[in-house]
């Protein structure tokens, strides 16, 4: 396979960008609806970028993750989220945000950095991907952590963990050049059954602490 492509690997670059800045987007969202239509907006971003490297590196089952990605993470997903959230009467939640987001903020740009940096001094290429891509990737993975980890409700958790899963998309296309659709469909299984899974704790936390925040579990510790 020859070199990346100069346009493609600014194509790509971009591509990747936008989707960390994005996963800060979500750490700033005051609003539980907000975060959705973000995870949705960079689940596209993915959704194009691996239709065009099926183009561009002839790889066409690519075209098939592409199609099944865009289903599910940009329509069934977001959907589904939106839809509970309705029904629970909490999509206009304003996050507590306030004095601690720029906190969280200074965390994820700390963590973005180490991911990036680590993984260049590592000296990994890629045949698919222009090495700036793939680190900006690992980042996307670390600043999602840090959304489950900081933000103390249900629903930025668990759009914190499917963005996670865009992350790893973009690195399997890179690290799994020859099984990508194998790969990806195992992820894709795991996202459907990972919403499955936060719905229904979304619904139980509900209706016995009346809110999605996490906030009073920290009663339980020891």
């Amino acid at each position: 396979m020859g070199p990346v492509p100069s346009g493609y690997a600014s194509g790509a670059d971009v591509a990747a960008l936008l989707v960390l800045l994005t996963e800060f987007a979500m750490l700033r969202a005051p609003q539980l609806r907000s975060q959705v239509r973000l995870y949705a907006f960079q689940s596209l971003v993915v959704v194009v970028l691996t239709a065009v490297t099926g183009a561009v590196r002839c790889h066409p089952d690519l075209y098939i993750l592409a199609a099944l990605s865009l289903l599910l993470k940009v329509v069934i997903v977001p959907a589904l989220m939106l839809r509970l959230l309705r029904e629970l009467d909490v999509g206009q939640l304003h996050h507590p945000a306030g004095g601690g987001g720029g906190s969280m903020v200074l965390v994820a740009i700390a963590v973005s950095v180490f991911g990036f940096f680590a993984l260049r001094s590592l000296g990994f290429h890629s045949k698919i991907l222009p090495t700036a891509t793939l680190s900006v990737a690992v980042a996307v993975v670390l600043v999602a952590f840090v959304l489950v980890v900081l933000r103390s409700d249900v629903v930025s958790q668990a759009v914190g963990f499917f963005s996670v899963e865009n992350g790893v998309s973009i690195v399997s296309m890179a690290i799994a050049a020859g099984l990508p659709v194998v790969v990806e469909v195992s992820f894709l299984f795991d996202l459907l059954v990972a919403v499955v899974v936060f719905g229904l704790i979304m619904r139980a936390h509900h209706a016995r602490a009346g809110t999605l925040s996490t906030g009073a579990l920290d009663r339980l510790r020891g």
